[in-house]
């Protein structure tokens, strides 16, 4: 067993090192058959079995240099006017009374969100009852009570999130 598990791991190793060498190393490959039915790659094609492997030198291009980007953590803006990067000629251009007009629908959405969320979140808070709930008939075990209660608070958090997100993008907007 031990040496079946090995050859199963040796042999694509050996494949891999007998592709990848360097070009005074390329020499025949042989896949052999052994007689539990595993699979052996070997230089010599001495043992009954064996097939010789047929492999196309490699050739390896070099890709261009590209100096690496390094991304910093900082999530706030730059301090200068960005510089937008330039677009192609037959990019399509848009005049600025759409884009007024989409911005306006836009501004008109993220109003609409914030109207439902600022709702949803004042039915979440009513129920949530400052962390003191009501206990419902099916709550007979406290620890399900528990759970309630702090999925209530899940979900007002996420909702408070919500808004100050959609407050961001308002005032992204204006």
């Amino acid at each position: 067993m031990k040496t079946l598990s090995l050859a199963l791991i040796v042999s694509p190793v050996v494949l891999c090192a007998a592709v990848l060498a360097p070009a005074h190393a390329q020499s025949d490959v042989y896949v052999c058959m052994n007689g539990d039915g595993t699979r052996e790659y070997k230089n010599t094609g001495e043992t009954k079995g064996c097939k010789r492997v047929d492999m196309q030198g490699i050739s390896m291009i070099p890709s261009p240099y590209k100096k690496p980007v390094v991304q910093t953590a900082s999530f706030s803006r730059p301090a200068g006017p960005a510089a937008s990067p330039a677009s192609p000629g037959d990019f399509p251009k848009i005049d600025s009374g759409t884009q007024k007009a989409r911005d306006t629908d836009r501004m008109q959405i993220l109003t609409e969100e914030m109207k439902v969320e600022e709702r949803k979140l004042a039915a979440l808070k009513q129920d949530y009852n400052n962390g003191e709930p009501e206990r419902r008939g099916d709550e007979r075990n406290f620890a399900k009570y528990q759970d309630r209660v702090a999925s209530m608070k899940d979900d007002v958090s996420r909702t408070e999130k919500n808004i100050e997100a959609l407050k961001r993008e308002i005032g992204n907007l204006k």
